[in-house]
C-alpha cells in the first residue's frame, strides 16, 4: 500500500496527551527522532526480562500444570512470584549439577568400599597415619617395608591400597585425597537431594497456573514500552516536541482531522527515496490466505518492491500437490485441517491458515488422482487408473517441471516489462523471457534427450540482442552494449540452472511415492496370516506412512518455498529487505 510520511508538532507540555491520542487512533508507525531512553523504559525492560524468564520456565515441557485452577491464588505481586519461580529453577539446576558430581564421586569411590573419612582423620591425630594410594601392580614392591599395606582392589593393572604407619612415611607415589564423605553418606545425600528436587519441581508446577497471567502482563508491558519509546523518541526544541512516522495513504484525512481538533501542527508528504518506509500489504481475502507462510518464514518485501502474494499462492499450491502427490495423504491432511478448524477456529479468530491448508490438501488430492497415487502407486495399479497416464512417465513429468520453471520465471520478467513500459529498459525483460524458453528447450535436449528445435537458436539470439541493447539504454552505444554484455554474461547461465532447478519437484515427489511403496512392500511381505503378523503389518503401514507424511511438508518448506522466494524473486529483483508496518496502538 502507498504510505505517507507524517510530521506532527505539539507543545512540549502536551507530548504525553498527543502520543496517547495517536495510540488511540492506531494509525502511525513511529520513526524515532532520537534514541528512546529513560528511567521508565529501563524499568519496563527489566520487568519484561523478569517475565520472559519466568514464562520460559513455565513453558518448559517438564513443567506441566497438574493442579486444578481452583488451587490458583490471586496474583497479588507478580514480580515476587516471578522471582520465586526463577530462584527455584536456579536452585533446581544447582541441585542437578551437584547430584551429577555426586554420582561421579560414587562411581569413583565404590571400589574402595564404604568408610568414614572422618574416622581416618581422627586416627591420624592419635598417631596412626592411614593413607590411600593407587599404584601400578608391578611397582608395589617399592613401598617401604616398615608400613602395613592392605590391598582393597585391583583393576587394569592398578592396585588400590591402604598404607598404615605410625609416622608419615615417605611413599614414592601420589597420595589420593580423602573424600568429604563416605559412600553411605553419598548415597544418603543423593537420595535427600532427589527428594528436594522433586519438591522444587512440584512447587514450580504449582505456579504454572500463572503462565496465562504472565502472558497478559507481558503484553500490557510491551504496549506500555511502545508508548514510552514513542514518547522518549520524540524530537524536541525549547518549547516544542515533534514526532515523525508513516501512515497508509487513505488514513491521511483521519489524522489531519484529529490534528486540527487537537491543535497540532502537521505535515503530510510523500516519502523520499532514502526514507525507511514500512511495508503494508492488503490483498483480497482469498489471496491473504498465503500470509501465514510469509509469517512462518519471516520475510517482508521492501516498500518499493513487489508483492508476490497472488503468484506465491498459485504456484505454492501446485508445488505442494506435486511434492506430496498422494490422494490418501491429501485426504488425511484435509481431515486434520477440518478437525482443527472446528476445534480451534473460534479461538484463533483468523481462518486464513485453515483455508490455506484446505487449498494445499486439495492440491495433493488432485495430483494423486491425476497420477493414481493412493498411499503409494504399486498396490493400487490393478484397480485405480491415473486420470492423466502421461504423468506416470518420468520424462513427461520432468518436462512438465521445466515448463513450470520457464513459465514461473517468465511471469516475473513479464511483470517487470509491464511496470517498466514504455521505458526502453522494459525490452530487456522480454529478452530474458526469450532466453528462459531457450533454456527450457536446451534442458529438454541435454537432460531428457529431446531434439533441440531449430527456432531455439533464434530464441537465444533474439533474447541476447534485447538484453544486450536494452538492459541499460544509453545514447553512448559503447556504454550501452558494455553494460548489457555484463548483464548477459552474469545471468545467462543462471537462467538455465534456474529452469533446471524445478526438476526438484519431480525428484522429491518421486521419492515420496518410492518411500510409500517401500513400506507397503515391507508390510505386505509379512501379511495378515494371523493376529501377530496382522498387527506387525498394520504397525509398519501406520508408522511408515506417518513418517512419509511428516517428511512431505518439510520438503514443501524447503523446495516449494525456495522456488518462490529465491528463484522467482531473484528474477523479480525482490530482496525481501522490508519490515512490517506496525502502528502505535492500544
Amino acid at each position: 500500500m502507498p504510505m505517507k510520511k507524517v510530521h506532527i508538532i505539539v507543545q512540549a507540555k502536551d507530548d504525553n496527551q498527543a502520543v496517547a491520542e495517536l495510540r488511540d487512533l492506531g494509525l502511525l508507525h513511529v520513526e524515532h527522532q532520537q534514541a528512546p531512553v529513560g528511567k521508565d523504559i529501563t524499568v519496563i525492560n527489566e520487568d519484561l526480562s523478569l517475565l520472559e524468564a519466568a514464562i520460559n520456565i513455565l513453558s518448559d515441557k517438564e513443567v506441566s500444570n497438574k493442579f486444578s485452577l481452583g488451587q490458583r491464588k490471586e496474583l497479588a505481586d507478580w514480580r515476587c512470584v516471578a522471582r520465586h519461580i526463577i530462584d527455584s529453577r536456579k536452585r533446581l539446576e544447582h541441585l542437578k549439577e551437584y547430584s551429577a558430581n555426586l554420582k561421579n564421586k560414587i562411581l569413583e569411590w565404590q571400589l574402595w568400599g564404604d568408610f568414614n573419612p572422618g574416622e581416618l582423620q581422627a586416627l591420624g591425630q592419635k598417631g596412626v597415619c592411614v593413607r590411600l594410594y593407587q599404584i601400578p601392580a608391578k611397582e608395589i614392591y617399592r613401598l617401604p617395608a616398615h608400613v602395613a599395606v592392605k590391598r582393597v582392589f585391583t583393576t587394569r593393572g592398578w592396585v588400590g591400597c591402604v598404607v598404615v604407619s605410625r609416622e608419615k612415611a615417605e611413599i614414592p607415589f601420589q597420595e589420593i585425597a580423602l573424600p568429604k564423605m563416605g559412600l553411605s553418606q553419598m548415597h544418603a545425600r543423593l537420595s535427600e537431594d532427589a527428594q528436594v528436587e522433586g519438591s522444587i519441581k512440584e512447587d514450580i508446577q504449582r505456579h504454572a497456573v500463572y503462565r496465562g497471567d504472565f502472558l497478559k502482563i507481558k503484553a500490557a508491558l510491551e504496549k506500555k514500552l511502545e508508548f514510552q519509546e514513542a514518547l522518549q523518541g520524540m524530537g524536541e526544541t525549547a518549547y516544542l516536541k515533534y514526532l515523525t512516522g508513516y501512515i497508509p495513504f487513505d488514513a491521511a484525512d483521519i489524522l489531519v482531522k484529529t490534528a486540527r481538533a487537537q491543535r497540532w501542527a502537521i505535515v503530510v508528504e510523500d516519502p523520499s527515496e532514502e526514507d525507511p518506509v514500512p511495508t503494508l500489504l492488503r490483498n483480497p481475502r482469498w489471496v491473504s490466505v498465503i500470509n501465514p507462510v510469509f509469517k512462518l518464514i519471516e520475510v517482508v518485501p521492501g516498500y518499493r518492491e513487489l508483492d508476490i502474494s497472488l503468484w506465491f499462492l498459485i504456484f505454492f499450491s501446485v508445488f505442494f500437490g506435486m511434492l506430496i502427490g498422494d490422494t490418501g495423504y491429501g485426504l488425511i491432511f484435509l481431515g486434520l485441517t477440518l478437525f482443527m478448524h472446528r476445534k480451534w477456529g473460534k479461538k484463533i479468530g483468523s481462518s486464513s491458515v485453515f483455508v490455506l491448508f484446505y487449498i494445499l490438501s486439495s492440491s495433493a488430492v488432485i495430483w494423486g488422482l491425476l497420477t493414481a497415487t493412493f498411499f503409494g502407486q504399486e498396490w493400487v495399479s490393478g484397480f485405480l487408473k491415473p486420470l492423466v497416464p502421461a504423468l506416470r512417465d518420468d520424462r513427461t513429468v520432468q518436462s512438465f517441471c521445466f515448463v513450470l520453471g520457464a513459465l514461473h520465471l517468465s511471469i516475473a520478467h513479464l511483470w517487470r516489462f509491464v511496470l517498466k513500459f514504455p521505458s526502453l529498459a522494459a525490452w530487456a525483460d522480454l529478452g530474458w523471457v526469450s532466453i528462459l524458453w531457450a533454456a527450457f528447450f536446451l534442458a529438454k535436449s541435454l537432460i531428457l534427450g529431446y531434439t533441440f528445435p531449430v527456432f531455439g537458436k533464434w530464441l537465444i539470439i533474439t533474447g541476447a540482442g534485447l538484453v544486450l541493447f536494452f538492459s541499460c539504454p544509453d545514447r553512448n552505444l559503447l556504454k550501452c552494449v558494455g553494460r548489457g554484455l555484463g548483464a548477459l554474461l552474469l545471468n545467462l547461465m543462471n537462467n538455465f540452472t534456474d529452469v533446471v532447478s524445478y526438476v526438484r519437484l519431480f525428484a522429491v515427489g518421486l521419492a515420496t511415492v518410492a518411500v510409500a511403496d517401500a513400506f507397503n512392500k515391507m508390510a505386505l511381505s509379512i501379511g495378515f496370516n494371523n493376529i501377530f503378523t496382522g498387527l506387525a503389518t498394520a504397525l509398519i503401514l501406520v508408522l511408515g506412512h506417518s513418517l512419509n507424511m511428516l517428511l512431505g511438508p518439510m520438503s514443501v518448506l524447503v523446495h516449494g518455498v525456495r522456488l518462490n522466494v529465491l528463484e522467482f524473486c531473484n528474477h523479480l529483483d525482490i530482496k525481501w529487505s522490508g519490515f512490517a508496518y506496525r502502528p502505535l496502538k492500544n
